[in-house]
């Protein structure tokens, strides 16, 4: 009989148990941490996922989400194949929608100023390491003090990174003790979204915590006015209930990706009626990268003087149009005047503000008719300062095609 020695026993063993690991590995029954940015695999806990393009790509650390229709448990066994999919869909992301409450300042018969108890809404988790949370830029505007409240009751005092009022969206922070473990609302895409498909909507309603409602997708394209010069294009209108304290929080397709933020309703009474509207997630995945990394949108804008047409001014002037944007003045030497659109000549005075007529008549912008302000709003808030467009003029009773270069909006309008 051969023996052997303590070295060579040692070795076998070794050997043997690195030959079984090996086959373990390769017949899935042990599974090594997957990389940091591969998709979601089963056991993995986060995955990256980036927003944005160009100079304004962002990465956001999100937490791994199961397709409902995967989950097959004996709990959801006595259940319909809708309901197991309401069930997981809660279950899975109700953690990750908190409640927003905010802190104003006002002031007292002494003039002292005192915090008192502001609005509440709702927004979602969009990053698990870093704590960034979408809600409504209304739920926060003009708060002294944001909270965030999270579903085990612990409550953490957050900052606003960034604010979109135009789409009425905002981007908060807060940072929970080292080892909170929190859940994200995976995005979506509102870009292919149909009439009638199944939506759900998770919020604070009336502050009734993680509140789940479920409707279809009542229109799309909606355009909303949310002030004189806002207009929000593509609302997604839903007959899902949302009520005071929904807003912010998400708009979910069936799988549980978001498709939008929960903003406004059409209500006579003030509770939900039945007519609801989101913020397509498309809108807000392209300027939350911009929220984070700038504390606000970058816009393009017409470096010009603009007035929008009213009936006497048509009549005074003797407009060839009855409706668009007259091009009083251009900033001297600025992209208008270089792309060789025409200011007015003739001075008007209207009540306090003088008028220049004689010039430019704006009927198009980007390929969108624009008859006011609120109109250009919407026509540029997807563009850029230095992108090139097209605009269409009424000069003279003819219409002209002029291509010229964006200025940026916050210059322009200082």
């Amino acid at each position: 009989m051969r023996l052997y020695s303590r070295g060579q026993v040692f070795f076998f063993c070794a050997l043997s148990g690195l030959i079984v690991v090996m086959l373990a590995v390769g017949l899935g029954i042990v599974k090594f941490p997957a990389r940091n940015g591969e998709r979601s695999a089963p056991g993995k806990t986060a995955e990256t996922v980036s927003i944005g393009s160009g100079q304004e790509a962002f990465q956001l650390q999100q937490s791994a989400y199961v397709d409902p229709r995967l989950i097959k448990t004996a709990e959801l066994a006595p259940f319909s194949e809708d309901e197991r999919e309401n069930i997981a869909v809660y279950e899975q992301l109700n953690e990750a929608v908190v409640n927003v409450t905010t802190e104003t300042v006002a002031i007292n018969w002494f003039l002292e100023p005192i915090p008192q108890e502001g609005g509440s809404g709702s927004g979602s988790i969009i990053d698990i390491d870093d704590g960034y949370v979408l809600t409504n830029n209304h739920v926060i505007e003009n708060a002294y003090k944001v909270f965030i409240n999270l579903a085990d009751g612990s409550q953490y005092e957050g900052q606003v990174v960034g604010t979109d009022p135009e789409n009425d969206l905002a981007v908060l922070k807060f940072d929970p003790p080292e080892g909170t473990e929190l859940k994200s609302i995976p995005f979506g895409d509102s870009a292919n979204l149909r009439v009638g498909q199944k939506v759900m909507a998770i919020g604070n309603p009336f502050a009734l915590e993680r509140t789940l409602t479920v409707g279809i997708v009542s229109g799309l394209g909606r355009p909303i006015q949310t002030s004189r010069q806002n207009i929000i294009r593509d609302m997604i209108q839903t007959d899902a209930s949302i009520n005071p304290g929904n807003s912010g929080g998400p708009l979910l397709d069936s799988l549980g990706r978001m498709i939008g933020i929960n903003t406004m309703i059409y209500s006579p009474s003030g509770g939900s009626v039945g007519i609801g509207f989101a913020v397509p997630v498309n809108t807000a995945i392209r300027v939350v990268s911009e929220l984070i990394q700038y504390g606000k949108v970058r816009r393009g804008w017409i470096d010009a003087s603009l007035v929008q047409i009213f009936p006497s001014l048509v009549r005074y002037a003797q407009l060839p149009v009855a409706a668009g944007l007259l091009v009083s003045r251009t900033s001297r030497g600025g992209y208008a005047e270089r792309a060789g659109l025409r200011q007015g000549a003739d001075p008007v005075r209207y009540g306090s503000s003088v008028i220049y007529v004689g010039g430019d008549i704006i009927t198009s912008v980007d390929g969108m008719r624009v008859n006011s302000l609120a109109d250009l709003y919407s026509a540029l808030e997807d563009n850029k300062p230095g992108e090139r467009i097209q605009i269409l003029v009424n000069r003279g009773g003819r219409e002209i095609s002029i291509d010229i270069t964006l200025a940026d909006r916050e210059e322009s309008l200082r």
